[in-house]
Parts: C-alpha cells; sequence; structure tokens
C-alpha cells in the first residue's frame, strides 16, 4: 500500500512537471506509474488529494535534502547566499516550474491550495529556525520580527523564482539587492559595543515615535 502511494505521488510529480497542470490527470499519474488509475481515487479519494499529498511530500523531501545547509549558514548574508545557490539548484532540476504549477493549480482548489500553503509554511518555520540563531546576540534583535521576516525572505525567494522566469535579468538584479542587504547586517555586526547602543538608541526611538516594530 505504501509503496503504491510513493509511487503515485512521485508519478504526480513528474506529470506536473512535463505537462503541466493541465496534463494532470488520474489516467495521466496512472499511466506514469504503471498503475490502474482507480488506485489513484483508492489511496488519495481526488486527484486534487493527491497532488495536495505530493507536494507536501516532495516539500518534506526537499527540506530534508538542505536542512544541513541552513545549519552551516553563519550569517544573514550566507543564508541569503545560500537561497540564491539554492534557487539556481531548484531551477535546474525544475522544481520552479513546479512550484508555479501547485501555485496556479490552487485557483479553485482548496484543498490543493492548504496544501501549497503549509508547504509554504514549512519552508517559514525552518527559516525561522536559523533566523532566531543568527540573531540570537545580535545589537537590533529587540526591534526586529523574525516570524515576519522568515515570511519576507519566503515570499521574495518564491516571488523572484517566479520573476526569474520573464524577466532574468531583474531577478538577478533583487538577488543582488538581498546580498547588499546581507552586507548592511555584517557591517551593523561589526560596529562595536559603543556604536552599537548608540544605534539601538536611535532605532528605539524612530520605534516609539512611529508607534510600529522594525
Amino acid at each position: 500500500m505504501s509503496d503504491t502511494r510513493e509511487r503515485l505521488m512521485k508519478a504526480a510529480i513528474s506529470v506536473l512537471k512535463r505537462q503541466g497542470i493541465a496534463g494532470v490527470s488520474a489516467r495521466s499519474i496512472a499511466g506514469e506509474a504503471g498503475a490502474n488509475q482507480a488506485l489513484v481515487f483508492y489511496h488519495f479519494k481526488t486527484v486534487e488529494g493527491l497532488l495536495a499529498a505530493a507536494a507536501l511530500r516532495e516539500t518534506a523531501q526537499r527540506l530534508e535534502q538542505y536542512r544541513p545547509h541552513f545549519a552551516a549558514a553563519g550569517s544573514l548574508r550566507e543564508l541569503l547566499s545560500l537561497g540564491q545557490g539554492l534557487h539556481e539548484q531548484e531551477r535546474a532540476n525544475g522544481n520552479v516550474a513546479l512550484l508555479g504549477q501547485f501555485l496556479a493549480g490552487s485557483t479553485g482548489q482548496p484543498q490543493l491550495a492548504e496544501a501549497s500553503a503549509d508547504a509554504l509554511r514549512m519552508w517559514t518555520e525552518e527559516i525561522e529556525q536559523v533566523l532566531d540563531r543568527l540573531f540570537a546576540d545580535h545589537p537590533l534583535a529587540e526591534f526586529l520580527d523574525l516570524p515576519g521576516l522568515a515570511r519576507t525572505v519566503t515570499g521574495a525567494f518564491v516571488g523572484l523564482e517566479l520573476y526569474e522566469g520573464v524577466d532574468p535579468q531583474a531577478a538577478a538584479a533583487a538577488f543582488t539587492a538581498l546580498d547588499r542587504l546581507g552586507v548592511l547586517v555584517e557591517v551593523v555586526d561589526g560596529l562595536g559595543p559603543v556604536v552599537s547602543r548608540a544605534v539601538r538608541a536611535k532605532v528605539r526611538r524612530e520605534v516609539g515615535r512611529n508607534g510600529a516594530a522594525v
């Protein structure tokens, strides 16, 4: 039973990459898996249910693969650089196009939309753990909304992955801007205790004046 489910989910990913969401059906998935299409409905109830399960399976496998790299990141700049490298690898493996197909298929398919949101949340939670570690002793840690920053990083890379398909040069410029953000954080890290206290005091005044967190 478990082997059949795995084969069907793997086949669903393969069909999505090759034919797009419009080419996905119980017949095409079963044909890819070498199985009876009735097994799609036996194991997953609907094609949408199969796609939802495949999305979460694929995300879990990729996170498992990349988790050691996240653990090795020693700064925000390294994390952003890692993200760019992973993006290039994901694009080469067809997973950037796959993400686009999952998002396109989420329109009008609540179960797939929920699974796609859960998959993005899994990435966000992984990134948030890295940010918690990187900013544990940072001079500006008290002003940062790290869960919000993690969602921003996830959203930025999703957008850039889709952006690159229509305007690669603009996407490359955006990656450069993210790298410069990492440089800025490194500069603040190296200011020393006196200047760091001055920066914190300045930020605290601005935050109090605007009535909002950074």
